[in-house]
């Protein structure tokens, strides 16, 4: 039986020859044809760029895929919300208006090669393939971290158009009781909850991140999360009434005040379970607010100074449309609201890079490596709460710049020394270092919020994450800019 979207793509093509053999001009017929048959077979995800959702209960949600010469590979969640995941529902055909970006492998790890990382979406490209990103297959991500989406809230769209069983339905865990069990020692293993029925069950490690693993840590008295696992190595086998998609926000005093996903109606599709490595001993980022007032300031610069900022994607989505479009792009000039962010480790562990000093990139244009990709965020919201400008220090270089005093620095980025900040000492990016910025060039003089962010993904874990974020008023004219009340929050 031939296959309906082959049979759709058979008639449409059968009606384009048609029309084509009416006109008289053969080459501008073939052209058009060819865009025409192009277009379809990227929306059935025949040809490079086509996108597909994987692992979900329908075809409007799962972990992103992405076709690149002929195969299909995953997107990492570094750098992925609301913009990009906006643009693969339109590049898919949804047009809701309550779009959910996943990240953390919440639809099952990874079983691709990623293809796509750190991906930066204004959210007006029509193909998830337009927007920015690091390059084809150039990814540090592990199997954990797969960006998905979930398109559409299912109250919009017609049940049997989308074959669409139940609404999502997030309730509280409300577990009777916490345990660890098949680890070494007391601290680590996989994380059993205790039912209303009374029987003890394994969690879907699906979407399992740092703040589900901090809750349970502080849940049993253990410390904090040193790891947050998905794995089998602990034992333990799921069942129908396995949790799935727990999510945690991180500051929850209970692992029962977290929630899951009751409109599931499947079993965890991966044979990994959730699990926890607790410790006493962590680092507490702290980001230091009242600098953030003190330093603030506008700057009007050319494009051309911002070169090798740029080859980092430290500037708007506009800046590399005009440097795409105009010649003389590099006398263009930007608008920058520059800041210091200075981040104090106030816990009672260094904070280190995620990834080991043989994989730290080297970067020509700051002449020293960069041991992390994603370190700080800076958005800027309007009245509304949407994202109107966004900056970030990806591939950051973590040293001790300042201690408290009777404290020695240890880690310093020059000739590939150790990075990472030392406890009671603050690494501090000043306002005239690249990308210590957020690109303003398109934004109307008004009042805005602004929130600066560290380890904003949670990809370290911490003794807690209420303090890694500073939420402030942005007080912006046509000549002056202003950062004030500032509160600090989670990321």
């Amino acid at each position: 039986m031939l296959n309906v979207r082959y049979l759709d793509l058979f008639l449409f093509l059968t009606c384009v020859c048609a029309t084509a053999s009416a006109h008289s001009n053969e080459d501008y017929l073939s052209k058009n044809k060819t865009i025409l048959i192009r277009k379809h077979l990227k929306r059935l995800r025949k040809v490079d760029g086509g996108v597909r959702l994987v692992g979900g209960r329908g075809e409007y949600e799962g972990n992103v895929e992405i076709l690149y010469k002929g195969k299909w590979g995953a997107v990492c969640d570094d750098e992925w919300d609301l913009a990009e995941a906006s643009v693969v529902c339109k590049q898919l055909g949804y047009h809701s208006q309550n779009i959910t970006p996943s990240s953390n492998s919440y639809f099952g790890k990874s079983k691709r090669k990623f293809l796509m990382d750190n991906v930066f979406c204004d959210g007006n490209e029509t193909e998830l393939a337009e927007c920015r990103f690091d390059g084809w297959g150039k990814s540090d991500c592990k199997d954990s971290e797969a960006a998905g989406v979930i398109c559409i809230d299912v109250k919009e769209e017609s049940l049997t158009n989308r074959n669409i069983k139940k609404q999502t339905k997030r309730v509280p865990v409300k577990a009777v009781g916490v345990r660890l069990r098949g680890g070494r020692t007391p601290t680590e293993g996989r994380v059993e909850v205790l039912n209303s029925q009374g029987d003890w069950d394994v969690i879907c490690a699906e979407g399992w991140s740092f703040k589900e693993a901090l809750v349970v840590c502080k849940t049993l008295l253990l410390g904090y999360a040193a790891d947050a696992i998905q794995t089998t190595f602990f034992g333990g086998k799921l069942s129908k009434t396995s949790l799935i998609g727990v999510q945690c926000l991180g500051n929850e005093t209970s692992f029962s005040h977290c929630t899951h996903d009751a409109s599931f109606t499947r079993t965890c599709e991966e044979n990994e379970v959730a699990a926890v490595s607790c410790t006493k001993a962590l680092a507490d980022l702290v980001i230091d607010q009242d600098e953030l007032v003190r330093s603030a300031y506008l700057q009007d610069l050319q494009m051309f100074f911002l070169q090798c900022a740029m080859e980092e994607n430290c500037a708007a989505s506009s800046a590399y449309q005009i440097q795409k479009e105009n010649d003389a792009w590099h006398l263009e000039t930007r608008r920058l609201l520059r800041f210091t962010a200075r981040i104090l480790n106030a816990g009672n562990a260094d904070f280190r890079p995620l990834i080991p000093k043989h994989l730290w990139e080297w970067h020509m244009c700051h002449m020293h490596y960069h041991s992390m990709e994603i370190f700080a965020t800076f958005d800027i919201f309007d009245s509304m709460g949407k994202r109107v400008a966004e900056g970030h220090k990806a591939s950051f270089c973590l040293e001790d710049n300042q201690c408290l005093p009777g404290v020695e620095p240890k880690y310093a980025c020059a000739n590939f020394g150790d990075q990472g900040i030392t406890v009671n000492c603050s690494d501090i990016y000043k306002h005239t270092v690249d990308c210590q910025w957020v690109d303003i060039s398109d934004l109307e003089p008004g009042t805005y919020k602004i929130k600066v962010a560290v380890n904003p993904e949670y990809k370290i874990g911490e003794m807690q994450y209420h303090n890694n974020a500073a939420l402030c008023d942005f007080v912006y004219t046509s000549s002056f800019g202003s950062i004030r009340n500032c509160v600090l929050e989670l990321p």
